[in-house]
């Protein structure tokens, strides 16, 4: 809309809402029982006034999405008035010299600021309500410090939201005045280092109307954070540390809450390290090894402690060593024994009084009984 209008003067006006028809150019969204023109008796001028909901009650430029402003010069200014206890908000579509279009939202909403590559949340608590204000932003400033590398090229598109009164918006060459906090903050001055100039007499409030001229950058925002001790400012790099921080921290807890045993993933902590701690076995998990592999198996167990040490060695009756051989087997492996001079114990079967031939003890039976 303005790509091609000559740009390099003081200022370039966007809004004015003097006029028959000053919003016929910008997207309304909203009834018109909450965004409406009217004539403010303390300013002598027409106004826009926006009220209700800054989510849903807005005016956009340009009215289509396909269409860009093309405005380049450094500073925006947005002539407003925001009534005490309700929220305000704006939004700016700005292009960078890598034709890359990110996005700003200034809002009362937010406490501090977040941003990603492509989207910043810029608090505006220290917006001046209810007087008339001239809320500069330096769109260079935000551009190159919240994305990091990113030098600003183009506005390209503006949204102002409920609740407010706009009376003008326009850009500026050169930086203006800021009135709005003349005293230090926390005895630091406000850094005068640039050149600044006045508002162009077009675009003044009459000077009998109580108004101020507020610069925000990021200078301002960090001095007004120190001043009301509010939340910090953090910018994407220090939300991706505190979020990689906090996945650290969450994948210590879960390795310590599980962990691998016996080929499965068991709760609790794990086992110490240590010859100790490997010796000690308990019953419980003898007896959950042997329920797995044979339900009706219910053996029995013996603690024997060694040294002062505990340790559990599974005991199977005669009766059932050959049809569980597999079991016993398994048991036997799973029961970790590091303790070279330790007596271990093995089922065996009773041995036979000396001189009695070697055989079978049913076959000694079947014998006797023949022979009576």
């Amino acid at each position: 809309m303005f790509k091609n209008e000559y740009q390099g003067g003081a200022f370039v006006e966007i809004f004015s809402a003097q006029g028959k028809n000053p919003g016929a150019k910008w997207k309304i969204l909203g009834s018109p029982s909450v965004i409406w023109k009217e004539f403010d008796k303390e300013v002598k001028s027409f106004v826009f006034v926006l009220e209700g909901s800054s989510q849903t009650n807005k005016i956009q430029l340009p009215k289509e999405n396909k269409q860009i402003l093309g405005l380049i010069q450094r500073f925006l200014v947005l002539q407003i008035y925001v009534p005490l206890g309700q929220d305000f908000s704006t939004e700016l579509l700005i292009t960078d010299l890598g034709n890359i279009k990110r996005r700003l939202y200034l809002s009362t909403v937010h406490k501090e600021l977040s941003s990603t590559p492509l989207h910043a949340k810029i608090p505006l608590f220290m917006i001046k309500r209810k007087i008339w204000c001239n809320l500069c932003i330096d769109l260079v400033a935000f551009t190159s410090e919240i994305f990091k590398g990113a030098v600003f090229q183009s506005l390209d598109g503006i949204v102002v939201s409920a609740n407010c009164k706009l009376r003008k918006i326009f850009t500026l060459k050169s930086k203006p005045q800021d009135t709005a906090d003349k005293d230090a903050v926390c005895g630091v001055p406000f850094s005068t280092d640039e050149p600044t100039d006045i508002i162009p007499r077009s675009c003044q409030l009459m000077t009998d109307v109580p108004h101020v001229t507020q610069l925000l950058n990021m200078t301002k925002l960090r001095q007004t954070e120190i001043k009301f001790g509010g939340h910090p400012l953090r910018s994407a790099e220090s939300d991706q540390f505190i979020n990689r921080g906090t996945g650290s921290t969450r994948n210590s807890k879960n390795q310590d809450v599980c962990h691998i045993a016996f080929g499965s993933k068991v709760l609790g902590p794990p086992p110490l390290s240590g010859r100790r701690s490997n010796m000690r076995i308990s019953s419980e998990t003898v007896r959950s090894v042997g329920s797995k592999n044979n339900r009706s198996c219910q053996p029995s167990t013996v603690e024997k402690h060694v040294n002062g040490t505990e340790m559990s060695a599974l005991l199977i009756p005669e009766s059932e060593e050959q049809g569980n051989k597999e079991n016993i087997h398994h048991i036997k492996q799973t029961v970790p024994i590091h303790a070279a001079n330790l007596p271990i114990m093995h089922p065996h079967p009773p041995q036979e009084p000396p001189g009695t031939p070697a055989c079978h003890p049913l076959s000694t039976r079947v014998t006797t009984i023949r022979k009576k």
